[in-house]
């Protein structure tokens, strides 16, 4: 059964045109056009007086006055600073004295004839005021009626307002563009939104049992999973408009402007109902009001405000579902998410492993890839990656088969194309000095031993000297399954790999560098969020925020972070120093091939015999580290 409204009609087709003279490109034209003649009316009158005269040499007062003493002048026109003489032959020069130098006795000496002229006032004043108070006046037009039609004042109701109508883009016009086929890995929220699919699709059906269709959907997660992408699916399936606007759109620095953008918006919509409106980003306009003391009106606020009142205006036939996506679901006002308004919230996360492999295979239709191109373990090797750094992986990929001139795509470059998304391009230009060239691989060796020693941490997929974006070096762990929870222990195995560079310079040169920067920062990050947040500190189970906390136990928390990333080192240099000739044996290895996967580390370390021989137990009740207590 299909719904019986009305083919969708263009919102703006009811609308006259304006009128050429209250169109801001015409007066601005205008403007152009007066400004441009009254400065040739300004140029032509203050060169007229020099068409036809005489050539007059520019000199300086002393070349005068010694003509003057040779009797080689016949007249002097003296204009303020100026002094202009006519010599015996007929010649004009002309000259500036010095202010209060009077000449004309020292002329008159020398029987030249002198005239005082009044100075020369140039153009007629008349002229000038009318040039002037032509433009002024027309720029007083020109920006009252732009400030008239921007603020939708009276006069202008119904009018299509530049500045206040709505910038939503629409979509699926002629055809749906994009279906639920289209959209992989996230196989809940499609299920969740497949409701509002038929509610939009057959309204009857459920207003016949007396139910409303949902007013609001917000969809929460982080960014790159595919919130508009889903959207626009939901559209395509229910074969309805889709307007999609940013919510920083609907705020301008004129109050006014984004309340008239969320009316527009919303009168579009009932016009083509049924539709989806999509706001990106809508903690950009829907933050929780009175967080910050304002004086006068608040633009943010009264753009929020319109929206709450329209979404209110709904009626049970309105079939107008508003689609809404952010990653800070927290700042959110509480009155958009209340029922009847944001109805529904529903979550999309980074996808697990079987969600990439469903992502990697919709983005590599078209793509020509090799018989022995794996998608299992390329999802494998990219846990964490949302949808869209999945599909920049394989689109890195073609870039890097077309580069290398390859007729298929190779699981190699499909790797390689996984450290270009995480860590950027190979820096092959980036020269080190040799002495560099052993700290950096000794500081990555030091990470991949430690993390390959001590249970629980990511298994090494790769150790690298090849710099990389902002890094000399790369190790690269990844986890072997997807989890949802980390244990305590480890957050601590975390902390010590990451504290593996730095040890390993302090054991091997006996110094340290500056190399070890962003591994300090992320270290202290998750011994801040241990201590703050999980509750994995002798302070107990605590939130602690810097907002509301003391400052005796803001210091407790921080020396017992402190003590963390301490305890952290001291146990990745104990675990170097008891490998040291391994450090030092597959450190100088690396030197010389830059570059050693997961299995040839491996096999460095614990020989044919392999990991199970030589790899600690990893069972819960063996798992330790030394120097911390639980």
């Amino acid at each position: 059964m299909e719904s019986g409204n009305k083919p969708p009609k263009s919102p703006r087709s009811s609308r006259p045109p304006l009128p050429s003279w209250r169109n801001p490109r015409f007066l601005l034209l205008m403007l152009v056009c007066v400004a441009v003649f009254a400065g040739l009316v300004e140029f032509a009158l203050a060169s007229r007086q020099h068409d036809n005269g005489p050539i007059v040499h520019q000199t300086n007062i002393s070349q005068v006055l010694s003509l003057a003493d040779q009797h080689k002048l016949s007249s002097a026109t003296i204009n303020g600073n100026t002094v202009v003489v006519v010599t015996t032959n007929g010649q004009h020069y002309s000259a500036t004295k010095e202010d209060g130098q009077t000449l004309t006795q020292y002329f008159r000496d020398r029987n030249v004839a002198v005239t005082v002229a009044q100075p020369d006032t140039g153009t007629p004043a008349w002229v000038s005021i009318v040039a002037e108070g032509a433009l002024f006046a027309l720029l007083i037009v020109l920006a009252f009626v732009i400030i008239r039609r921007s603020s939708g004042g009276a006069g202008n109701t119904g009018q299509a307002v530049p500045f206040g109508r709505s910038r939503a883009v629409r979509f699926n016009e002629s055809h749906p563009t994009v279906m639920f086929k289209d959209v992989a890995g996230a196989p809940e929220a499609k299920e969740e939104l497949q409701e509002i699919v038929h509610f939009l699709k057959y309204p009857e059906k459920f207003q016949k049992m007396g139910a409303r269709i949902p007013k609001g959907v917000l969809l929460v997660g982080p960014p790159g999973t595919g919130k508009t992408l889903i959207s626009r699916a939901v559209a395509g399936e229910a074969g309805v408009a889709f307007y999609s606007v940013s919510g920083s759109e609907f705020v301008e620095m004129f109050v006014g402007v984004g309340a008239s953008r969320v009316r527009d918006l919303f009168k579009m919509a009932k016009e083509n109902a049924p539709c989806i409106i999509f706001i990106d980003e809508i903690d950009a306009v829907g933050r929780q009001r009175g967080g910050m003391p304002t004086t006068g009106n608040d633009e943010r606020e009264q753009t929020l405000n319109q929206l709450l009142v329209e979404m209110d205006g709904f009626s049970k036939h309105d079939n107008v579902v508003v689609i809404a996506a952010t990653n800070r679901p927290d700042v959110l006002d509480q009155a958009l998410l209340r029922p009847g308004r944001f109805d529904r919230q529903v979550m999309l996360e980074k996808p697990d492993v079987a969600g990439r492999i469903s992502i990697l295979g919709v983005h590599a239709e078209g793509k020509p890839l090799a018989p022995n191109v794996n998608l299992e373990r390329l999802a494998k090797q990219t846990a964490g990656m949302s949808g869209a750094d999945l599909a920049n992986v394989l689109n890195e990929a073609a870039i890097l088969a077309a580069r290398r001139d390859h007729e298929l795509i190779q699981q190699p470059d499909l790797e390689e194309s996984i450290l270009r998304v995480m860590a950027g391009p190979e820096r092959k230009s980036h020269v080190l000095t040799e002495a560099e060239k052993a700290i950096v691989a000794y500081h990555e060796m030091g990470h991949a031993i430690v993390m390959r020693m001590l249970p629980g941490c990511d298994p090494v997929q790769k150790v690298s000297t090849i710099s990389r974006g902002m890094a000399l070096g790369i190790t690269v762990s990844a986890p072997a399954e997807d989890r949802a929870l980390l244990r305590r222990t480890e957050l601590l195995g975390k902390l010590a790999g990451l504290m593996g560079g730095r040890a390993a310079e302090e054991i091997i040169f006996g110094d340290i560098t500056t190399g070890a920067a962003q591994d300090i920062k992320m270290a202290t990050n998750i011994a801040r969020r241990m201590v703050r947040e999980f509750g994995m500190s002798p302070l107990g189970m605590l939130l602690i925020e810097d907002d509301n906390v003391g400052p005796q136990l803001a210091t407790q928390a921080d020396a017992e972070v402190s003590l963390l990333v301490d305890q952290a080192y001291k146990t990745a240099k104990d675990i170097l120093t008891e490998h040291r000739e391994k450090l030092v044996s597959i450190s100088e290895y690396l030197m010389q091939v830059e570059t050693i996967d997961a299995q040839e580390l491996d096999l460095l370390l614990f020989g044919p015999a392999g990991r199970l021989a030589e790899v600690p137990d990893t069972s819960p009740d063996a798992v330790t580290l030394e120097g911390i207590s639980a």
